[in-house]
Parts: C-alpha cells; sequence; structure tokens
C-alpha cells in the first residue's frame, strides 16, 4: 500500500501513524504544503491522510495552496482512496463535502473525553471508538456533519467531533496520533493559544500523565487496522469510476 500524507506545517507529522505505517511496510510519501511541494498522481497513491495545522480552511488568501488541496482531496474521496483528515484535516474534508466550518463556542486545548455517538451502529469503521476516552484536543474550529455522513463522537465542548462517509472517509477533530513529542513541538510552536478558557489546560496538566499519549496511539493503530481491512477490497473492486462528488453523496 501506497500512503500519502499532506503536512502543513513543519511540527505537525504523522506521529504514531509513521510507526503503524513502517511495520504495514507501507510506502510512505508527503506533500509539505508549506515547502510547496507538488501533489503527487492520485494513480500513484492508496491512502490519502491530512493532518493538521494552525491555519483556517477559509484562509486562502493567506495560504493560496488550500484552494489546490481541496480539489485534490475531493478527487481522492471521489475516487475511492482511503482519507483520513486530522483536525485541520477533518475541516478541509467537510468543507469538500459541502459542510459548514466555524468558530466553535470554546477552543479546546489538552486532555478532555469524546463519547461515541448511538449513529455509530450504521458503520463497521467505527467499531476503534470506546464508548468514550480521553482524547488530546488542539483546535478553535469546528465543522456541521456533512449530508450523508455518519456523526461519530463529540465532547463536553464540542458536538461535532467526528464523522465516517461512505466507508473509507475519516474525519477526526481529535487526535490520537499524538505522541509526547508531538505535544511539546505544539506547545513550542502555538503557545499563544494556550489561554484562560473552561477547556484549555496548561503545558503542566498536558504532562502530568504521559500514558495518556499511548493509550490514544493504541486507538488511532484500532483505526488504521480497520481502514487496512476495508482498503484492499475498495482499491481492487474500484467501483467509483470518474463519478463526480454529487454522485458520491447520492450514493448514501
Amino acid at each position: 500500500m501506497r500512503l500519502h500524507y499532506f503536512q502543513h506545517v513543519l511540527f505537525e507529522g504523522l506521529g504514531s501513524i509513521e510507526s503503524w505505517a513502517k511495520e504495514m511496510a507501507y510506502e510512505i510519501t508527503s506533500t509539505r504544503l508549506f515547502a510547496k511541494d507538488p501533489f503527487p498522481n492520485l494513480d500513484d497513491i492508496d491512502w490519502l491522510i491530512v493532518m493538521g495545522g494552525p491555519m483556517g480552511i477559509y484562509e486562502e488568501d493567506i495560504y493560496p495552496w488550500l484552494s489546490s488541496e481541496k480539489k485534490y482531496i475531493e478527487q481522492a474521496v471521489v475516487q475511492g482512496k482511503i482519507v483520513l483528515g486530522i483536525c485541520l484535516g477533518a475541516q478541509l474534508i467537510a468543507d469538500v463535502l459541502g459542510a459548514k466550518i466555524y468558530p466553535n463556542k470554546y477552543k479546546e486545548i489538552g486532555w478532555f473525553p469524546i463519547q461515541k455517538t448511538h449513529e455509530t451502529s450504521e458503520t463497521r469503521l467505527a467499531d476503534f471508538l470506546p464508548k468514550e476516552i480521553d482524547a488530546f484536543h488542539w483546535h478553535g474550529d469546528t465543522f456541521d456533519i456533512p449530508t450523508g455522513a455518519v456523526h461519530i463522537a463529540k465532547s463536553a465542548a464540542c458536538e461535532n467531533q467526528g464523522f465516517i462517509y461512505d466507508d473509507h472517509v475519516v474525519a477526526l477533530q481529535f487526535h490520537l496520533e499524538t505522541m509526547e513529542q508531538s505535544a511539546k513541538d505544539l506547545i513550542a510552536n502555538c503557545e499563544n493559544d494556550i489561554t484562560e478558557g473552561p477547556f484549555i489546560q496548561s503545558p503542566a496538566v498536558i504532562f502530568s500523565d504521559k500514558k495518556r499519549f499511548e493509550k490514544i496511539n493504541i486507538f488511532m493503530s484500532e483505526l488504521l487496522n480497520h481502514l487496512a481491512s476495508v482498503s484492499s477490497p475498495l482499491l481492487s473492486s474500484n467501483s467509483f469510476g470518474i463519478r463526480t462528488l454529487g454522485q458520491v453523496r447520492r450514493r448514501k
């Protein structure tokens, strides 16, 4: 399998996803959008993972590559690729699928529980989620659930924490891939985000129990295993052809 990921800033990489992919002997390539790397030919990848970043999906005047990135994500969805978006990546997927992205009532930074929704019974891919888990968060924006998508998680601060679309597209507002060093890099580069708020934790609290990073990484591996189990049938049957995104939506 060929796993490609979009990286928006130097300090937000694959995290624990990288070690999983290496154990699976996946080929790993990347587009560093901040370095103006080119996009690969879609025929040359099987998975697309869209990572996080401090920018908003609507800041195309500041980050002009956002427009091209959205078009690429749309085509990846249409062609039936495995697509996983995390934080900003999830918002980009939601935008591509026609949902609204906007500032959340609260910024959410640190460790806060997410709850699994009852809608998860509609898709086998949601089996990786327990009833409740302490996840890592670092976001100010949120999204509506796209038409035809399955709402899979919520938290006290943010109702829409994730969704699954067409059983091959997963969007997570929260982080399961974050490792201890990943969190340190975030704090070093985005410490201005840590202000007063009911859902904002200090670095001391974030690192008070480092075993939490290992726990969420296990759940990330579970999700990736689920995606791996569906990726071969999806790619071998390739019934998606050259449909439009509207046709993909109508399948639901």
